[in-house]
């Protein structure tokens, strides 16, 4: 395991139409964009990008299917650009691929996604192929995106355990990103593949589902909570880590039982222009600094950090840095409190 070095990102490789609006509109009005973008969107290209802008040395490699048409030739040269593996991000003829409307509202600083799968929906476990691959981590996701590996294959609950356990019998430690949706699917998924999983970074909500602990007080996360919360978590499986975050930090424990909490960069709102890809790009610097052997304390900075740079701009993300440009943000933003 210690030969193995870089991350390989699987399963929701999307393009993100990134509409930046003014406010969200009524219903039978009309109403004008700010601006339009085209990015590589989903959890593998966000991830694979997002490492790439932190250290365009780091190896990144990405495995998946997308359709053999405009925007899936638009995924292969983003990898060439940014120096993505993709050998193994297969065109497939008469597949589209998937991809969602972002809208970023400037005056609420919310977003909506409007998502077709695509060719999502017909992904299986038989489309992920990690042999020879000589990276250390898998960053696997997005459960409730994709509906045949949503659903039983073989033995096993869901697709998701099926590509995890082979990827783990590859040599390969596993992570996994989940999407925000109904309680009860969220729970479904998280237990199908804790089994399965080295690393688990979620946000507040989600670990909250998956154990079955309601994690939100007021408007916002109840950090005793997301505590037990990730306990429970690392009872499913064998968890070396598993984080929670959310927009006021995030906690963090390990396989000893060892707990840590770190607030986020304390960003001037002025410098926000959205927060689309704000969780992946915390995924990603959290990866990194797992994958390099720094302490978690130092995890949760640069994930943080990756997170505040990345919402300076309203595409997922263009606006992450170097690592040492991410953390200099972060030094001089400051942090808010720890949670308690």
């Amino acid at each position: 395991m210690s030969e193995r070095r870089g991350i390989v990102t699987a399963g929701t490789w999307c393009v993100d139409l990134n509409k930046t609006i003014a406010r969200w509109p009524s219903e039978d009005t009309m109403s004008t964009y700010l601006e339009v973008d085209r990015q590589g969107g989903g959890s593998g290209s966000n991830m694979a990008i997002d490492l790439k802008r932190l250290d365009p040395a780091f190896p990144v490699e990405a495995v998946s299917v997308v359709g053999d048409d405009d925007d899936g030739r638009f995924l292969q040269a983003e990898c060439e650009r940014f120096g993505i593996g993709h050998s193994r991000l297969r065109l497939r003829a008469g597949g589209v691929t998937p991809f969602s409307d972002c809208f970023n509202s400037r005056e609420s600083g919310q977003r909506t996604h409007l998502y077709f799968p695509g060719l999502a929906n017909d992904l299986t476990p038989d489309d992920f192929d990690f042999s020879g691959l000589s990276v250390r981590i898998l960053h696997l996701g997005l459960p409730g995106a994709h509906a045949r590996l949503d659903a039983p294959w073989g033995e096993d609950s869901t697709g998701w355990a099926t590509v995890l356990k082979r990827a783990r019998a590859s040599g390969l430690m596993t992570n996994l990103e989940m999407v925000t949706t109904a309680r009860e699917k969220v729970r479904g998924f998280g237990r199908s593949c804790a089994p399965h999983l080295d690393l688990m970074i979620v946000n507040d909500y989600e670990i909250g589902a998956v154990a079955d602990i309601e994690t939100r007080a007021g408007g916002g996360a109840a950090p005793a909570k997301v505590l037990a919360a990730l306990r429970i978590a690392l009872e499913f499986g064998p968890i070396q880590l598993a984080v929670a975050h959310f927009p006021e930090g995030a906690i963090a424990v390990t396989r000893d039982g060892a707990a840590f909490a770190l607030g986020s960069v304390a960003i001037p709102p002025g410098e926000i222009a959205g927060v689309n890809g704000a969780g992946d790009a915390f995924a990603a610097g959290v990866l990194y600094g797992f994958h390099e052997g720094h302490g978690v304390e130092a995890c949760l900075r640069l994930g943080h950090a990756t997170s505040a740079a990345s919402m300076r701009q309203a595409p997922t993300t263009t606006g992450v840095l170097p690592v040492a440009e991410c953390l200099a943000l972060a030094d001089r933003w400051g942090m808010r409190p720890t949670p308690a």
